[in-house]
């Protein structure tokens, strides 16, 4: 499989989203700069709550603003919905290469998004100081992406390195 294709199945940012939501996602854009954007991306979300452009932009707004603890909790509800759009809801932890086939089926884009948010939240892990939990998720994502096409093995052998760990074999050996 190759996880930089974007031919097949639609893209997060495809889903319909209702003129009003959309409004409001142009209005925190427009209200960055001055402090109010989250007034309206939050009320992006009471409308329009399992959207993942929103999210995207909620997560976005929380990453940029270094307040990762929000956007930690966001890229968590992105996995949940993604996880449903392309029918596996039983946690990453659970996430098998099998799932990861049947995913891709039904939604080839929805699966890599899913991996990148995994991705993406492992490194906010890291950021926490919660090491022990990002090298989880980004140990995740590296066995079920075993090419690296996303990119995630640099970061694991960052987080390997400030454990003292020097590489993934040694992990595994360990």
């Amino acid at each position: 499989m190759d996880l930089h294709s974007f031919e097949d199945g639609d893209l997060y940012f495809e889903a319909p989203l209702a003129p009003e939501v959309m409004a409001l996602l142009n209005q925190a854009a427009e209200a960055y700069g001055d402090g109010g954007a989250e007034s309206f991306l939050m009320k992006a979300r009471f409308m329009a709550p399992d959207n993942l452009m929103v999210l995207v932009a909620l997560y976005r707004f929380y990453y940029y603003q270094h307040r990762y603890i929000e956007a930690l909790g966001i890229a968590e509800e992105a996995l949940d919905v993604s996880g449903r759009m392309f029918g596996f809801d039983l946690g990453w932890r659970r996430m098998t290469l099998q799932h990861l086939s049947y995913g891709m089926v039904e939604s080839f884009g929805m699966v890599r998004f899913y991996l990148l948010v995994l991705k993406g939240s492992g490194y906010l892990c890291l950021r926490l100081g919660e090491l022990e939990e990002g090298i989880d998720r980004l140990e995740k994502v590296v066995e079920l992406d075993s090419p690296d096409r996303l990119g995630a093995r640099s970061l694991l052998e960052v987080a390997y390195n400030q454990k003292g760990i020097y590489s993934l074999d040694q992990r595994m050996s360990a």
